[in-house]
Order: C-alpha cells, then sequence, then structure tokens
C-alpha cells in the first residue's frame, strides 16, 4: 500500500500547503482593509514564518512544516496558520489510542504519515469570534483516513451569525452527502464540549476523524470541501463584526472566554496530544493558545 499511496500523499500535502497560502494572503488582506477601531492606526498585521521539525528517535529526517504567526494587527490579536507534514514511528501511547478508535495494525507496524493545515485566530474586537480549523490525513501501512473541521468561538454570541456560519458549512457538506452536516454537526458538538465545565467551548461547527469510505477521491475532495468553506464562514462573520464598538466589560468577558478555550486544547485536544507526543514542535503544537486569557 505504501507505493500506492505515494503519489496520493504528495497530492494531500501540496493541496493543504495551498489551503495555507491562500488564507494567509486572505487574512493580510483583511488586515490591509482595517481602517476602524483602537488599533486601526497601527501597520498592519503580517505573518511571521518559521520553518518546523518533527523531532526522531534516530537524529533522521521525520518531516517538519512551516509556522505562520501574526500578532498585535489590527484586526487579529493572534492568529496561527500552520502547514506539516511528518512521518515516523508511532510511540506506545499513540498505538494505544489510534486501536482503542479501531485503527487496525499500528501495534504490528507502528510506521506513520501525515500532513494537514491548522489554524486558530483570536481577535481584537471581542465582537468578531475566534475560530478554528483543521484537515488532515493520516497514513499507516495497514490504513489511512481523513480528519478535521472547523468551530465558530463567540465571547459575546449572536445567532444569526451562529446560523450563517452553519449555513455555509452545512452548504458544502451538502456537495457530497446528506448525510455529513448533520452527522459531524453532532459529533462537534460531543466533541468541542467541556466536560469539567459543563458547557461547550463555542457554538459548533462540524469535526469528523477517521474517515475513510474507501474511496479515497471522493473522501479528499470532501476534505478539501470543508477547507474551501472556511474563508466564506469566516470571513462573512467577521465583516459584520469587525467595526463594532467594544467596552472594557466587552474585553473581560472575551479574556474569560479565552481561558475556557486554553483549557479545552490543553486538557482534551486530540491534535495537542498527538503533537507533542509524536516529538513535532511544541512552538507548532501549542499555536492555539491565546496571548492573552483570563479566569474568573
Amino acid at each position: 500500500m505504501s507505493q500506492d499511496f505515494d503519489a496520493r500523499k504528495d497530492r494531500a500535502a501540496a493541496w493543504f500547503r495551498a489551503l495555507r497560502d491562500k488564507i494567509v494572503a486572505a487574512f493580510e488582506a483583511l488586515e490591509d482593509e482595517q481602517a476602524t477601531g483602537p488599533f486601526a492606526a497601527l501597520p498592519p498585521g503580517r505573518f511571521e514564518v518559521s520553518p518546523t521539525k518533527r523531532a526522531s528517535d534516530d537524529g533522521g529526517d521525520a518531516g517538519g512544516g512551516l509556522m505562520s504567526v501574526l500578532r498585535g494587527g489590527r484586526l487579529f490579536e493572534k492568529v496561527g496558520v500552520n502547514w506539516s507534514q511528518v512521518h515516523g514511528t508511532l510511540g506506545e501511547a499513540a498505538q494505544q489510542a489510534m486501536a482503542a478508535r479501531g485503527v487496525p495494525g499500528v501495534a504490528e507496524d507502528p510506521r506513520f504519515w501525515a500532513s494537514g493545515i491548522s489554524l486558530v485566530a483570536h481577535m481584537q474586537n471581542p465582537h468578531c469570534p475566534a475560530v478554528h480549523m483543521n484537515t488532515r490525513m493520516f497514513w499507516t501501512p495497514s490504513a489511512w483516513w481523513f480528519g478535521g473541521g472547523t468551530d465558530l468561538n463567540p465571547c459575546l454570541e449572536y445567532p444569526d451569525d451562529t446560523a450563517f456560519f452553519h449555513g455555509v458549512l452545512k452548504e458544502h457538506c451538502d456537495r457530497h452527502n446528506l448525510d455529513y452536516y448533520p452527522g459531524f454537526k453532532a459529533w462537534a458538538d460531543e466533541y468541542f464540549f467541556v466536560p469539567h465545565r459543563g458547557r461547550a467551548r463555542g457554538v459548533g461547527g462540524v469535526f469528523f476523524d477517521d474517515l475513510n469510505t474507501g474511496d479515497w477521491d471522493a473522501d479528499f475532495a470532501f476534505t478539501q470541501e470543508v477547507g474551501r468553506a472556511f474563508l466564506p464562514a469566516f470571513l462573512g462573520v467577521t465583516h459584520r463584526r469587525r467595526d463594532m464598538p467594544w467596552t472594557e466589560a466587552d474585553r473581560d468577558t472575551q479574556l474569560i472566554h479565552r481561558g475556557l478555550y486554553a483549557e479545552y486544547n490543553l486538557v482534551y485536544d486530540r491534535g495537542t496530544k498527538f503533537g507533542l507526543a509524536t516529538g513535532h514542535d511544541a512552538n507548532a503544537v501549542l499555536m492555539s493558545l491565546p496571548p492573552i486569557a483570563k479566569w474568573p
């Protein structure tokens, strides 16, 4: 299966990289456009791009990627858009976690390859929601699958924003399978729940993992669709809220919500756990954390 999948791995990694480039360009254009608010006099924010490396046990090449972070912009307080393509051997904990999810053969042959894009944005204006998105492909000698999703995380909730965001996701999901949106929305509601707080971290979106219908091209096409849905869904909401005036009370609400977001990512998030367990660059893995947070 390895040789058959080499070209497919390359296709997936190249597409995730192209999506990363498109989103970075769109976010820098938003920074250029932002002409109101308390940060409008600042220079438009730009991404700082750094290569990342995955640590390998034998000191050899284990892949890496690009970490792109914009800090202190007119619109974005902190946003990271990371792309990676890594390979190596799964550790015992990762093998056990995948075996528990029903992934076959990881104990017998723990080699893996993975590529994807991961994005988290924390906004200056409390009326603009934070957002997360990722899409990825994972391969082992005995299995392959896609995963990803996107979810909206407002500290000040607007029902029409939630409806718009979900409407765009549904439209894109429905192009592939009418069961995908309701199923993956329910999965997101379950996955992005913070048990120790007894609440969701945001207003949801879609989430899927271990997607392997047996048709690689169809599953890759759907994963691409989720990636394509992100910008129209998020930018539509952002354009509505980015010029709204806000108060110190709004800022306080935002910082407390960021504390909830940080708790979730450090305690429950699969990607955080996997990245740290497999030796990927810790700064890239923890890029999702907000620059400033507060706890009640």
